[in-house]
């Protein structure tokens, strides 16, 4: 299928054949009619992506520090390539999507296929939409009408946060796409509106719609014109639709506006408010939130738990309803806002010009016939017949272009396809790293003969299922961490790879880093016992992120506190023989990312895992320290090495290397040429039973032996 993409690292907008979405559970496939450009929120996209990288900079200096703090504690060169690999990640664009439902997911009962509906999914022929964010649409109202309803439910959330009453004067400052549906809307509701824009065909559109419009570049005092209309009093609203840098506009809206009136930003303005402008008015402030009630909610969203109406009138897919309603019932008149209707193929008629375009709408026509959708885009003739080492990955995310990939391209490694959810972003890294095959379904993987290594990049809850279907299709596979999120989906990997005998690696990589490798070897073999001291500044990830939702990350400790535990097994050469844990603040049980995890081993080895949310991302990442027979080392964000008590030894340094090309190399080799797995499997099932054991005892309060957790799933 052909969808539109902005390039951030070149600035080009592109047409690009990827493979269709698979529709997901809880959600609708839908083949699109229609799709409207958001020429305001689209513009911004294509001119920040056709900057240069001194402009782009300025237009996001928190970033630029983030970049400074990671060269001093990371470096150069893998700060550099972290850029680039988030620069080259391109951006699907598009947001306002109606068409026919194709097929409904799992769960899914307000639509059947054969529906028109619109939805905010991209400019894609086909689309997969959470049903949430779906609403069908009236049989007298056209594709192309039906195409405003996700930018006309932006107003409309900007009007259900400034509460007009009827005969209230609402000032509307300007009157692009958004301000004119917004105008309508509030008219529609029995206000009197008033409207402002510099651009003249604007404003006598909205004049049109019976809007008392303005331009103040013809000798227009805004501040005077609301004063004149509502004889002195003020305006009883005002919303912001209007895009542009300067503060003048919010100060503006202050001195219109009544005592004790409302203030409502849709749109995206300077902010610097004087404050004496609202202090003597007591005015209110108020930035609204995209469609409405359930934005970036996963729970809303993807989930599709709904809000109960009683208690939340407005969700994001009653406002959509609400604007299809109002255009069929006449309130809402969107065709003399379409400037102009080009098909799918012709798409830089607008894109070519969006910067100075004075365009209103422009809407895409996706015309009736497209071809049966495939979930797999053949993107090279490379044959694999007959050869071993033949990868499939599955997932697409920021981390296999940033590190898997460039990892594996050092490698022998040959992969013929790579699965992403949405089509995107795997056809780009498949064309960015030469792999033959960019696909929607990895079943599709599973089912071919030629692969023989699968690596499994997705989602922490998805893990443990797929690691399963692999090891049943007869592949080695390959699980980037944690490997389970609870002992039932453990038990489930062991009886299938017991059943099947194929290999499972997971990613724990810094056991291959070279300074571990060195770290090990300077140990000796392991018969005495050692302490460790694991320090990690893991960084704040805020608490509504998916790591830390049981059920899809599995919290930090789990998903990530493994790889130290990990590391502390290979320089103990030894398994963990019991745990506990000790975690930061009063709730501890449930937020687990300031935590300290103690390890006993079998070998008599002790080891401290600080794993800490709370600290400097200026200091290092990530420290070890090593106790032993009178010698100490010290091993400092895998930069340097330093030896104290060790004959020929004092310090080495290098380049940051967390070990994954080591760990390719190493997994690669052994898929071709057979032998030994890269991880013992009993090693790599200790750990992550530590990482339950750790959850276990903050919740019990005592060690937990890991004799009876092994016990449990061995049963």
């Amino acid at each position: 299928m052909k969808q539109i993409i902005q390039d951030l690292k070149n600035g080009h907008t592109v047409l690009e054949e990827v493979p269709a979405p698979v529709v997901k559970s809880g959600q609708v496939l839908i083949q699109t009619t229609r799709s409207l450009v958001s020429l305001g929120t689209e513009r911004m996209l294509v001119e920040f992506g056709r900057s240069n990288f001194l402009q782009k900079a300025k237009q996001q200096p928190e970033k630029v520090k983030m970049v400074l703090d990671k060269v001093k504690t990371d470096g150069l060169k893998p700060t550099i390539d972290a850029v680039f690999s988030k620069l080259g990640q391109p951006l699907p664009l598009g947001y306002c999507n109606v068409g026919k439902v194709i097929a409904v997911g799992k769960g899914v009962s307000d639509f059947k296929v054969g529906d028109r509906v619109a939805s905010n999914g991209h400019h894609a022929e086909y689309v997969s939409v959470p049903q949430n964010l779906v609403a069908s649409i009236p049989a007298n109202v056209t594709d192309d009408e039906a195409a405003f309803t996700i930018i006309g439910s932006i107003g409309l959330q900007g009007i259900r946060l400034i509460a007009p009453a009827f005969g209230e004067t609402i000032v509307v400052v300007g009157l692009g796409l958004i301000g004119l549906l917004t105008a309508q809307l509030l008219k529609a509701n029995g206000c009197r509106v008033i409207g402002f824009d510099f651009d003249e065909k604007k404003v006598k559109l909205a004049h049109d719609f019976g809007i008392l419009a303005y331009n103040p570049a013809a000798g227009n005092d805004q501040v005077k014109v609301v004063e004149d209309l509502t004889n002195g009093v003020g305006a009883d609203g005002v919303i912001i639709t209007a895009s542009n840098k300067s503060d003048e506009i919010i100060s503006q809206c202050a001195k219109m506006s009544r005592k004790r009136g409302r203030i409502v930003l849709v749109g995206v303005i300077g902010l610097n408010i004087n404050r004496s402008d609202f202090y003597e008015k007591e005015l209110s402030f108020q930035v609204s939130c995209s469609y409405g009630p359930g934005r970036y909610d996963d729970n809303y969203e993807q989930r599709g738990n709904d809000y109960p109406l009683a208690f939340v009138r407005w969700t994001e897919k009653r406002n959509f309803e609400a604007v299809l309603n109002g255009i069929s019932s006449g309130a809402i008149n969107v065709n003399p806002l379409i400037t102009e209707k080009v098909k799918l193929d012709d798409f830089g008629k607008i894109y070519d010009n969006i910067s100075s375009s004075a365009s209103i709408a422009s809407i895409l026509d996706y015309g009736d016939d497209k071809e049966i959708p495939t979930n797999v885009v053949n993107l090279s003739s490379n044959s694999f017949n007959g050869q071993k080492g033949v990868l499939g990955i599955i997932g697409a995310g920021n981390f296999t272009g940033a590190m898997i990939l460039p990892s594996l391209k050092k490698t022998s490694a040959l992969i013929k396809y790579i699965a992403s959810s949405g089509g995107l972003s795997g056809t780009v890294m498949a064309k960015k790293f030469n792999i033959a095959n960019s696909t929607t379904d990895y079943k599709s993987i599973l089912a071919d003969a030629e692969v023989d290594l699968v690596l499994i990049t997705t989602r922490h809850n998805l893990h443990a299922q797929m690691v399963v279907e692999g090891l049943a299709a007869g592949k080695h596979v390959f699980v980037e961490k944690p490997l389970a999120l609870n002992t039932n989906e453990l038990k489930d990997i062991i009886e299938t790879h017991q059943a099947h005998q194929k290999t499972i690696t997971v990613g724990f990589n810094r056991r291959f880093a070279p300074l571990s490798v060195k770290m090990r070897k300077l140990l000796g073999n392991g018969n005495a016992p050692i302490n460790i001291i694991a320090t990690m500044n893991a960084g704040f990830i805020p608490g509504t992120s998916w790591v830390h939702d049981s059920e899809v990350g599995g919290g930090r400790i789990i998903g990530e506190a493994c790889h130290f535990i990990d590391l502390c097994t290979y320089l103990a050469s030894s398994k963990v023989k019991s745990v506990c844990m000790n975690t930061m603040g009063v709730n501890a049980d449930e937020y687990t990312d300031n935590a300290s995890i103690l390890l006993k081993y079998e070998n008599g080895s002790n080891a401290v895992i600080n794993y800490f949310a709370n600290g400097s991302k200026a200091y290092s990442k990530e420290r070890i320290e090593v106790y032993s027979q009178e010698r100490t080392l010290i091993m400092d964000n895998w930069r340097k090495l330093s030896g104290y008590g060790f004959k020929g030894f004092s310090s080495e340094s290098s380049s940051q290397d967390k070990g994954h090309a080591n760990q390719f190399n190493l997994l690669v080799k052994a898929v071709k040429e057979g032998g030994e797995p890269i991880i013992p499997l009993d090693e790599i099932v200790n750990t992550t039973l530590a990482t339950f054991a750790a959850i276990e005892s903050v919740k019990e309060g005592k060690w937990i032996d890991l004799a009876s957790e092994m016990a449990a799933v061995q049963r």
